[in-house]
């Protein structure tokens, strides 16, 4: 309990400290996109990485290597909060994560996500979730890769369980042909989800599973390519347990 306490008075304090840091980012911005950019993702960056250490949580990464110097859809699986604070403190790119649109209603949260090209999906308005998904779609003709939980929501189920990739989600790799990296994490859930309101010191594995090219897969795998996904996902977490 102490742990959930000491790291929610630090998440609460950096929200609340980042206010005047909201404008000097908006003038650089206004300067320099690009500085702006960067020192926003390491801002955060360095904040995800104290909660990490707050929490007690080791983590042993394999297969950083496999992620490409260009723009990327990130594909993983998602049991836990945590899963964005580990993976995003990780990002050497600019990367937005998709998020439900009920994130959008954090303050000062919200402000962050926007400034690191985060979009918030509605899961019941298939209209807005499609804008969703070309909105992603135009930032990864720009450079900047995006992060998805094609589960899309938590995985409350058995640890090594899956629930069902979401197709849609890989349009984003379809229709740009950019690569896809399956992002294998084991254990998350046992930082906080698996005894709320604790928080445990947790060892999890992270795994970056060599890219994908989407317009190299024949055919019928391309039509059925979250099924694909999902099973290199399932491998490597299933193998990851023994870590």
């Amino acid at each position: 309990m102490i742990r959930l306490i000491i790291v929610a008075v630090f998440l609460i304090l950096f929200l609340i400290l980042s206010i005047p840091i909201f404008f000097v980012e908006w003038l650089i911005g206004k300067v320099n996109k690009d500085a702006k950019d960067i020192s926003s993702l390491r801002i955060v960056q360095w904040a995800f990485k104290v909660i990490t250490r707050l929490s007690g949580v080791s983590v042993t990464v394999i297969g950083e290597e496999n992620i490409p110097d260009e723009a990327v859809l990130f594909i993983g699986n998602h049991r836990s909060y945590f899963d964005i604070v580990l993976t995003y403190s990780r990002c050497k790119r600019l990367t937005g994560y998709i998020a439900k649109k009920e994130v959008q209603k954090v303050p000062f949260l919200s402000v962050w996500m926007q400034y690191l090209y985060c979009l918030f999906l509605d899961r019941e308005n298939a209209k807005e979730g499609l804008k969703t998904i070309l909105k992603a779609i135009e930032y990864v003709k720009n450079g900047i890769s995006i992060f998805i939980f094609p589960e899309g929501t938590r995985n409350k189920g058995e640890e090594l369980s899956l629930l069902p990739f979401k197709d849609g989600a890989f349009r984003i790799a379809t229709k740009t042909g950019c690569p896809i990296v399956p992002v294998s994490l084991n254990n998350t859930a046992d930082i906080l989800e698996n005894h709320f309101p604790h928080i445990k010191k947790t060892h999890v594995v992270i795994e970056y599973g060599k890219p994908i090219y989407p317009n190299e897969l024949d055919a019928e795998t391309k039509k059925h390519i979250g099924a694909y996904v999902q099973n290199i996902v399932q491998e490597t977490i299933n193998k990851n347990a023994e870590i």
